[in-house]
């Protein structure tokens, strides 16, 4: 028999039982449909991630308190008070690290923020002016405040969207007086509505100089960041290695296995999360392949079955001729076509609903999300399929060529 009639009459046997066939391949679209979803989201959501990551300045360097941490049972690297002023005046000496165009220490904490009978939890973000330039905040309403408010720790601050809408209602918070921790400071800025899609969740934030953070609110002589920028992208990696030295030697520290601070680049930290980022994409899809082989076994089980139901046809088929060869590939090539057009149903579903869950997502939360269309799950969910067809069909295609036609004949 020529491949052209094979196939022919492998189409006629999934056209005969087209519920069954409709059926058979469910598993299959499910879990193609699934990996697609993963792949895709996996994929916006990396390059939401990487995109505020590069939007802080391909030139941006942080140094964190505390050694990075070498496994998930390292948690005393997480906290550490290993930065102070001491360091931060090491490091603005020009002769120490000569590429340095910019720097600014800030300090992190949390409390809640009260105005009248309002009040509402906020993250306490002190730093300088320098911050307006380096996350691109421009206040809606008012102004930032300036140099000389750190240096005279000034009881001013800047609030996020959020901030604003859960203490003033409706009133202009401008000029106005609210409280921390049982001290008045005066709102002179009201930023713009971020959306939750930022790494930092401006809205929430309350700013004030860290000076004014420090000596009021938080009551720490250490930063939580000390955030600098190189002169230019080039010179990034010398500024990163004179920054380390810096720092060891204000720490006086000779091993570098013993570095009480961890220094990182905007491109380490892009590296960073776009290793996560894939790895549990790679896990998401390792748990919807499971899908695939359940919908595998299931393809064998409905094969078994059309073999047993069939096994006149075979007896008949072999009467006129066609050989155990024939028989193998024509139910092969069944299962194979079974599982082929369900990984291609899969693909156009799980792109299709990947796309309308992209602009839910952008509208829902505010963020720029890309759909990303997943050529490389598409590619591997087809293929992935197809091999199923031919693992998965082959052992009911071996019983079928594998009967004798006499008996089969008079099979009833």
């Amino acid at each position: 028999m020529t491949l052209h009639h094979l196939f022919k009459t492998s189409l006629t046997g999934l056209t005969t039982n087209r519920s069954r066939s409709a059926l058979t391949i469910l598993g299959i679209v499910i879990g193609i449909t699934a990996i697609m979803l993963v792949v895709s989201l996996g994929a916006g959501a990396q390059a939401l991630i990487l995109g505020e990551v590069q939007g802080l300045g391909s030139n941006t360097i942080a140094v964190i308190p505390g050694r990075e941490p070498t496994g998930p049972s390292d948690v005393t690297s997480l906290f550490s008070d290993s930065l102070k002023e001491k360091d931060l005046v090491a490091l603005e000496n020009k002769s120490n690290v000569p590429d340095l165009q910019s720097i600014m220490p800030a300090v992190m904490g949390a409390g809640a923020a009260a105005y009248q009978s309002n009040t509402y939890q906020v993250t306490i973000f002190g730093a300088t002016n320098l911050m307006a330039d380096i996350f691109d905040l421009h206040p809606a309403e008012g102004q930032f405040y300036d140099g000389s408010d750190v240096l005279s720790r000034s009881s001013v601050v800047v609030i996020g969207s959020k901030v604003a809408s859960h203490l003033f209602d409706t009133e202009d918070p401008l000029g106005k007086n609210m409280k921390i921790k049982g001290k008045n400071f005066r709102v002179v800025g009201v930023l713009p509505s971020a959306g939750g899609g930022s790494l930092f969740n401006f809205d929430e934030m309350v700013l004030m100089p860290y000076t004014t953070a420090q000596d009021y609110v938080l009551g720490q002589k250490y930063f939580s960041r000390i955030i600098m920028q190189a002169v230019s992208d080039q010179a990034v990696p010398v500024t990163a290695a004179d920054v380390t030295l810096t720092l060891r030697e204000s720490h006086n520290i000779t091993d570098p296995t013993k570095d009480d601070f961890t220094v990182q680049t905007q491109q380490d930290l892009a590296n960073r999360l776009g290793t996560i980022t894939s790895a549990l994409t790679y896990f998401l899809v390792a748990v919807a392949s499971i899908a695939l082989f359940v919908g595998g076994v299931g393809i064998m089980n409905i094969m078994l079955v059309a073999v047993t139901e069939r096994t006149r046809e075979i007896g008949l088929r072999k009467a006129l001729g066609a050989t155990n060869r024939d028989i193998l590939t024509q139910f092969l090539l069944e299962a194979v076509l079974l599982t082929a057009i369900g990984g291609i149903v899969g693909i156009l579903l799980g792109s299709s609903l990947a796309f309308l869950i992209s602009i839910g997502l952008s509208r829902g939360l505010g963020v720029n999300w890309q759909y990303v269309f997943p050529w490389s799950g598409a590619i591997l969910g087809f293929s992935v399929s197809a091999l199923i067809g031919l693992i998965f069909g082959g052992y009911p295609a071996g019983q079928a060529s594998k009967k004798s036609p006499i008996e089969a004949l008079r099979y009833e």
